[in-house]
């Protein structure tokens, strides 16, 4: 069997998931989606803005992009773990286009691989204080590592994120009392003085609080990331709807939530630290969490140790789900591009090799400006596709009910979330790099998300929705599922489509690895135009495909 029909390793990346594969309980999709809050970039980001914008700025910061993301990402949580697909698929459909959406599964890679790299020179700081060895090759070591902890995706992942969680709660735990029994613990929280430094700013700034909220906007991106395991959710079931809907929502958008959370805590930290070290050790979590973990000890080598595992533990399992979502986005990508999927595997080798790279151009200490660069752009994404979700569709009903994603039956760009969004990224990246002064540099991803709001519907009404589907598939009446005449995997229909050049029903990714067809089954893939023959067998009573792709109820 070739690794690209493994299920256990592909995880039925670029398809649907069928009901039969999610197995598991909301509680273990919800433990795996909560691996976000594990992520030492929090402190160390948190670390940087307390120190140099202060508290107070830093926490309106925080505020103000959770409470803009937080209403976003619900609405795609949602949708994503009602349909059983991820958001590269969510996207097709969602006023993008086949083609059109190769380039948010660009910018998610993007997304998944900052973090990878970023949390990976983390990991690489803590094997360096650990053992002596040269960065560079910590860096090296912590890439490998993350590649045969992710081959198996959501098998493995959901065993190992809850058998580790007891661990990382009491370190996490042990920390964040010791740090809040320091004498005026409270006081040095919001009025941080690093040592060897001058005093952060304590005064609101309006530059400063903006500045702050742009950066961490683009963590409404970080939806994509959830979503790879919120596809897994199982249906909910009659009377336990409740706890379904609560799953999805703490594992989704209270993300939101849990960064505010991270947030306090990390400042106490950083208040603490900051009165034993300086600002550029307090910026290094290994060094933040060894100067805390000391006051406990008394001793500097058990400190360490302590702070390495939490270190090492915490970034192992956010860079399971960096990584494996990595690998589900460049297979997205190239399927649509080179219409090859050699298989998740090896993606994951190329997104752990991309990774390295940027580790070894020491993308940690330029985060900030790489963040608040890709916020124009992520943010766009997310805006248009929400915008299509909500208002496009359910208040304008412009568009099908359902979200389609199948290649043989989507033009290939759909002028509605792909133009709002190109757009709006454009417009506020030039604003962001001071074309039009510095409010609205600072303002820039915020114009970029009310632009992509806005755009999207008067796109719909200006096109009359005639964008979204090029054609329909008929199946025999009462068929629940179709075998693929190319791959002979048998799939629900939701994820099958009729085949002209085949002769028979394909499978959503043959059909997108399928390169010599040259879409004959839809001459208008670019313009809306008339419907043409299929030249398909006269059918048997059929019932079109969309009549049995329903919205699930949560």
């Amino acid at each position: 069997m070739k690794v690209a029909d493994n299920p256990q390793m592909e995880d039925y990346s670029l398809r649907y998931t069928p009901s039969s594969f999610r197995s598991w309980s909301p509680w273990m999709v919800f433990l795996s989606c909560l691996v976000g809050l594990s992520a030492m970039a929090g402190y160390a980001l948190d670390a940087a803005f307390v120190n140099e914008f202060g508290f107070t700025n830093s926490v309106w910061g925080f505020v103000i992009a959770s409470a803009v993301t937080l209403p976003l990402t619900i609405v795609i949580a949602f949708a994503i773990a009602r349909k059983h697909i991820d958001i590269d698929l969510l996207t097709r459909g969602s006023g993008f286009g086949y083609l059109g959406s190769t380039v948010t599964s660009l910018v998610y890679a993007t997304y998944t691989l900052i973090f990878l790299a970023y949390e990976g020179a983390i990991m690489a700081q803590a094997v360096t204080a650990l053992t002596g060895l040269d960065i560079h090759w910590s860096y090296v070591v912590v890439a490998a590592v993350m590649i045969p902890l992710t081959l198996y995706g959501m098998s493995f992942s959901s065993k190992f994120q809850a058998w580790t969680w007891p661990l990382w709660v009491a370190l996490i735990g042990i920390a964040v009392v010791t740090a809040a029994t320091a004498p005026d613990a409270g006081a040095h929280m919001v009025n941080p003085q690093p040592q060897g430094g001058a005093a952060s700013v304590v005064g609101l700034s309006f530059v400063a609080v903006f500045v702050i909220a742009a950066a961490n906007l683009s963590l409404a991106t970080q939806v994509g990331e959830q979503g790879d395991y919120l596809r897994l959710m199982p249906d909910p079931r009659p009377g336990k709807r409740g706890r379904w809907r609560a799953a999805v929502i703490m594992g989704g958008p209270g993300f939101a939530f849990f960064a505010l959370v991270i947030f306090f805590a990390s400042t106490l930290l950083v208040g603490y630290a900051d009165t034993q070290a300086s600002a550029d050790q307090v910026a290094l979590p290994v060094d933040l969490f060894t100067t805390v973990y000391q006051r406990l000890t008394g001793n500097h080598t058990v400190a360490l140790v302590l702070a390495g595992v939490l270190v090492l533990l915490s970034q192992v399992k956010i860079n399971i789900m960096n990584t494996y979502s990595g690998s589900l986005s460049w297979s997205n990508f190239f399927s649509r591009v080179l219409h090859r999927h050699p298989g998740r595997a090896v993606w994951v080798v190329f997104q752990v090799a991309l990774s390295l790279v940027l580790m070894e151009l020491d993308i940690f200490d330029h985060i900030v400006t790489v963040l608040g660069v890709y916020a124009n752009v992520g943010i766009a994404w997310i805006g248009a596709m929400v915008a299509d979700l909500v208002i496009v569709t359910r208040w304008l009903r412009i568009g099908p009910r359902h979200v389609e994603f199948r290649r043989a039956h989507m033009f290939n760009v759909n002028p509605v979330g792909f133009g709002s969004m190109v757009i709006a990224a454009v417009f506020s990246l030039v604003a962001y790099f001071g074309a039009m002064g510095s409010t609205m540099a600072a303002l820039a991803p915020f114009v970029s998300l009310v632009l992509a709001l806005v755009l999207a519907p008067v796109l719909a009404v200006l096109t009359k929705g005639r964008f979204y589907e090029a054609r329909t598939s008929e199946f025999p009446e009462g068929a629940t599922d179709a075998t693929c005449v190319r791959c002979a995997g048998t799939y629900e229909l939701v994820d099958m489509a009729t085949c002209p050049f085949h002769q028979g029903a394909i499978c959503s990714l043959c059909c997108s690895t399928e390169g010599s067809c040259h879409d004959s089954c839809k001459p208008n893939a670019w313009l809306p135009g008339r419907t043409t023959d299929l030249g398909l067998p006269a059918a048997r009573p059929a019932v079109p495909t969309a009549a049995i792709v329903t919205e699930a109820t949560p």
